[in-house]
């Protein structure tokens, strides 16, 4: 079992578990202090689908409940919190932390792309390169979370050595593959799941103006642009805040 440090001070939890409560400048603190020290973290970003899925999937949850932080990546979060009684200060998305983080480093803590579609993860590293020349890109790869896939991509991180591993296979699949393949990721100090994250960067999907994701709306510009996923939005606006007032109930 891989390390998971000194858990956040104060915690919400919403349907069994525990979202970390910080703002954007305390998140990307605590990421670079965990780069800059021993140990492997797993951070997790979730948003209120991953919550139903966890509620309905144990292995995901315990998964879930054995990170170093549970970032909350939806306003919902934050709305659903208030109503237990408890305070998260701010979204803290895992695209915007990704960006951000990547803004911030340099050589001394390289950084891999695993996942989205064939070429996306790198298109997405050569983006953030742009940004900030100083960042180390040590390799990128589609792959899959598939169990047959993983020996290879194992390999491939350990030989290009980062200190950051940024997945994006989708929940619950790149929390799911972090858990059961970091311990064997041997100079990897964090890896965070960031879901759709490397399509935004890259170009290949267009993100909800500010303002939507400001109040809470970047659900209503998905569906717009991507009603198939109907879904998904329903588990998100629908099934999640039924379940945690359920769970208030209870």
């Amino acid at each position: 079992m891989y390390y998971t440090g000194v858990l956040s001070p104060k915690r919400a939890t919403l349907l069994g578990v525990p979202i970390d409560a910080l703002t954007q400048a305390e998140a990307l603190a605590r990421l670079e202090g965990f780069l800059e020290a021993d140990g492997q973290h797993h951070v997790a970003t979730p948003n209120n689908e991953m919550l139903v899925e966890a509620h309905h999937n144990p292995q995901f949850r315990d998964v879930l409940c054995q990170t170093t932080l549970n970032l909350p990546d939806s306003t919902g979060l934050l709305l659903m919190a208030r109503l237990r009684g408890h305070r998260l200060p701010a979204r803290v998305t895992g695209t915007d932390t990704m960006q951000m983080l990547c803004a911030l480093l340099d050589e001394r803590h390289p950084v891999f792309f695993l996942g989205a579609a064939e070429c996306v993860a790198e298109r997405a590293a050569q983006e953030l390169k742009k940004r900030n020349p100083r960042l180390t890109i040590a390799g990128t790869c589609s792959g899959s979370p598939q169990s047959q896939d993983a020996d290879d991509i194992v390999q491939k991180i350990n030989a290009a050595a980062p200190h950051l591993l940024l997945v994006a296979f989708g929940a619950p699949a790149q929390d799911l593959w972090i858990a059961e393949h970091l311990s064997k990721l041997t100079t990897v100090r964090v890896a965070m799941g960031v879901g759709g994250a490397f399509d935004f960067v890259a170009g290949v999907q267009k993100r909800a103006p500010r303002f939507m994701r400001t109040i809470g709306l970047e659900w209503a510009w998905r569906f717009a642009h991507e009603p198939k996923r109907w879904r998904r939005m329903w588990r998100a606006v629908v099934v999640f805040p039924a379940l945690c007032l359920f769970d208030r109930s209870r």
